[in-house]
């Protein structure tokens, strides 16, 4: 996957327009055949790009989407499913495509088979869709005289990819050898769960009436199917509820009784633990490093008609003006255990991008240290599946002095007792509640100040 690009041919300038536009003609003596222009495209060209800017450039799909500009909702929901689909498989496509390949593609043109396979095998695209799209993408981005490769490779895909994908451990195929290691036992579950698009949570404002359609899971939380657009829902305009996967609204959980106590959220964009802690009773001072972010958590704070005290800063360095009762602190991370929306970051991270967050984590749990009164609680908290972020953080602060390990209960964990370790922690990834549609990745622990 890290083969670099050849350069592209330049696109044909005898192109022609499909609607029936004017084209210009070499003339017959120069015995080419004219080529229609293929329509836009605006999912496929997006989706193009997205994988393209993984795969190539290591770029994360977010920033890709960013970057698009403006454009039709449905059509740019479309362009992330099917990048997030082509992600999700890549080891076990890129595993399909091999033998069918004499010689290795442009790195673009490898994408473009990638879409075109996940299309067939994985969207239930009908074959003469999935074969023509990905044959006119290549023409538009000016790599026509691949379309004949993609053509033939497709069409056999078609036909035999079913019985070829049969044959391969999908699996472990679509988890880097590294992330299988680290994640040991759990690998395969969590290799899993992640072939599985996520659904939506929402946490509900108290006294509000969940949206029509929705399972009430075990903690409270209501889940819809994977593509339902929250803000489409009865009661979104309103502030009646939020979207919160169901094992991110653990860590606030297990922060106790906070009603009247004074709790910093460290890290809190985009807000749904500070609106969590608002609704509990909570005094809250969300602190975020970043203007944007800021603006974003405030928004979402607003439109649930909350109350949270938002500071722009460091959270490194930021001190409150008096030591608090509690700190939160949902540390930055791989967010490995966000895979199922963030396929990206499969391909993505590094095993030294783990050691360099977790010297973070470090600084921010002695922060938080500063911040709290004797005996105050810090919840600690990981979106990510790497125990260098998660148990290894706890036993460092542990040893470095001024804490105590407070282990969860048995009662406390109750709803979700599948995610309560052996020595009291919170774990969960996404092979968990695979029967209800699964979870997110999430590592939980609290420690009280010495």
């Amino acid at each position: 996957m890290t083969q670099k690009p050849s350069n592209p041919s330049p696109r044909n300038p005898a192109s022609g327009n499909r609607n029936g536009g004017s084209r210009r003609s070499r003339g017959p003596a120069q015995g080419r055949t004219q080529e229609r222009r293929p329509a836009p495209d605006p999912t496929r060209d997006l989706a193009f790009d997205i994988v393209c800017g993984v795969v190539e450039h290591r770029r994360m799909l977010e920033t890709t989407l960013d970057r698009a500009g403006p454009m039709d909702p449905r059509d740019r929901a479309s362009a992330h499913r099917l990048a997030a689909t082509t992600l999700r498989h890549l080891g076990s496509m890129t595993e399909l495509l091999q033998p069918m390949l004499r010689r290795e593609p442009p790195e673009p043109v490898r994408c473009a088979l990638l879409m075109g396979v996940a299309q067939l095998l994985h969207l239930e695209t009908p074959p003469h869709a999935a074969v023509g799209t990905i044959v006119d993408l290549l023409r538009r981005r000016g790599l026509a005289p691949f379309a004949g490769l993609a053509n033939a490779v497709l069409r056999r895909v078609s036909r035999e990819g079913h019985d070829l994908l049969e044959g391969l451990d999908e699996d472990r195929l679509d988890v880097p050898p590294w992330l299988w290691s680290a994640w040991g036992k759990r690998a395969r579950a969590i290799s899993r769960g992640l072939h599985r698009e996520a659904p939506l949570d929402l946490t509900l404002r108290p006294g509000a009436v969940a949206p029509e359609g929705g399972e009430v899971l075990p903690t409270g939380s209501v889940r819809y199917p994977a593509g339902t657009r929250i803000t489409a829902l009865e009661g979104f305009e309103d502030g009646a509820f939020w979207a919160q996967d169901v094992a991110a609204t653990m860590p606030v959980k297990l922060m106790g009784d906070v009603a009247g106590k004074t709790v910093v959220d460290l890290c809190a964009a985009p807000g749904g633990k500070t609106a969590q802690l608002a609704t509990a009773g909570a005094h809250v001072v969300a602190v975020e490093r970043e203007d944007a972010r800021a603006k974003r958590l405030e928004e979402n704070i607003a439109r649930l008609k909350l109350t949270a005290k938002t500071v722009v800063a460091d959270a490194a360095t930021w001190r409150p003006d008096a030591p608090v009762d509690m700190v939160l602190l949902d540390a930055p991370c791989s967010a490995t255990g966000t895979l199922r929306r963030h396929p990206d970051v499969l391909w993505i991270k590094r095993p030294r991008d783990v050691t360099a967050l977790a010297e973070g984590q470090d600084a921010l749990i002695d922060a938080a240290h500063e911040m709290l009164k004797p005996g105050g609680v810090l919840l600690y908290a990981v979106c990510s599946l790497q125990d260098e972020e998660g148990p290894e953080r706890i036993k460092a602060a542990i040893a470095r002095g001024g804490w105590k390990f407070d282990p969860f209960s048995e009662a406390e964990l109750a709803d979700m007792a599948v995610a309560r370790t052996w020595d009291g922690m919170f774990r969960t990834h996404p092979g968990l509640w695979s029967e209800l549609g699964g979870m997110d990745g999430f590592f939980a622990a609290r420690l009280i100040k010495v």
